[in-house]
């Protein structure tokens, strides 16, 4: 037999508020009590949606989640295997753990006196954490980015330019993790994610265990590419500060030259196609260095204009 509850005995019983029963009734998370002459009395299954609710909360979850969630368990889908499935998605997806790190070791990690407003800026983007209960100390979500950041500024570079550079690089990181939800989300997860045939326990179940299979691969497809993608963009830039004109525009040196089909053939037999553009780019070089090294030899003094050597 069911206890019957005014809403003050539910509350004192629930550890909720008559104020926030009133409020979960009002936005549906709860269902109306039953009227029992003047009287309002609820029920154990009102105790027990309570505990729900405050169980989600605590998980994190916001009000519009757990509404969703409670009305598939109503309409008598497995909640067990919806929330398994969100669990996966919503746990950690990094090896990392979070640290705590005093002001003084922050302070000393960073070499130099306090600056407050790089440390508030770094509270502002979740570098790092005010830590509860303790003003002189932070947790630290993610140690990695400090110590890249403490190396950063060691080898020279300001604080302010390297949260501007994290400010960037968040949103070409947010819109590369985009990407990929939209590419797994269309060939893998549209099967699940049907708004008209809601997930069963298994279908969640299965969904589940795919996340956790392919959760590795983005982060290994990105550190594969941007691998890739800065061994040959370094070594680009280092050729042009070691071996260009460094005095010359910008511009000048991305500039388009036609030649004859012929000569591009004989340079493709020579070193390969994909290497053809490099060698031609070397070899013009190579001239422009030559007679700049005739004219001075010639002259005893600085060369003037290249095209008198010519």
């Amino acid at each position: 037999m069911q206890t019957p509850y005014r809403i003050e005995d539910l509350a004192h019983v629930s550890g909720a508020t008559v104020r926030t029963i009133r409020a979960y009734q009002d936005r549906g998370l709860l269902p109306r009590p039953e009227r029992r002459g003047r009287a309002n009395l609820y029920s154990d299954a009102h105790l027990a949606r309570l505990r729900q609710i405050a169980e989600l909360l605590d998980r994190g979850y916001t009000l519009a989640s757990i509404k969703e969630l409670l009305e598939a368990w109503d309409a008598g889908r497995g909640l067990g295997g919806v929330l398994g499935l969100v669990a996966e998605v919503d746990r950690p997806w990094t090896d990392e753990q979070a640290v705590r790190i005093s002001r003084a070791e922050l302070d000393e990690r960073f070499g130099g006196p306090p600056d407050d407003a790089a440390v508030a800026e770094a509270v502002e983007l979740g570098v790092l954490e005010p830590d509860p209960g303790n003003e002189d100390s932070f947790l630290v979500p993610s140690p990695q980015e400090l110590a890249v950041a403490a190396e950063l500024h060691a080898a020279g570079v300001p604080l302010s330019a390297i949260s501007g550079h994290l400010r960037e690089l968040r949103v070409q990181v947010e819109h590369i993790a985009t990407r990929f939800l939209e590419f797994t989300t269309e060939h893998v997860f549209a099967r699940y994610l049907d708004a008209t045939h809601p997930p069963t326990d298994a279908d969640a179940a299965e969904a589940a265990s795919l996340v956790r299979r392919l959760r590795p691969l983005a982060q290994q497809t990105v550190d594969a590419e941007l691998a890739r993608a800065m061994r040959q963009l370094a070594v680009r830039h280092l050729r042009q500060q070691l071996g260009g004109d460094r005095s010359a525009p910008t511009r000048d040196m991305s500039r388009s030259v036609s030649l004859p089909e012929e000569t591009m053939r004989a340079v493709e037999r020579l070193v390969g196609a994909e290497r053809a553009a490099e060698f031609v780019a070397l070899a013009a070089e190579r001239e422009v260095r030559a007679r700049a090294l005739d004219a001075l030899t010639s002259r005893g003094g600085p060369p003037g204009d290249l095209d008198e050597g010519g």
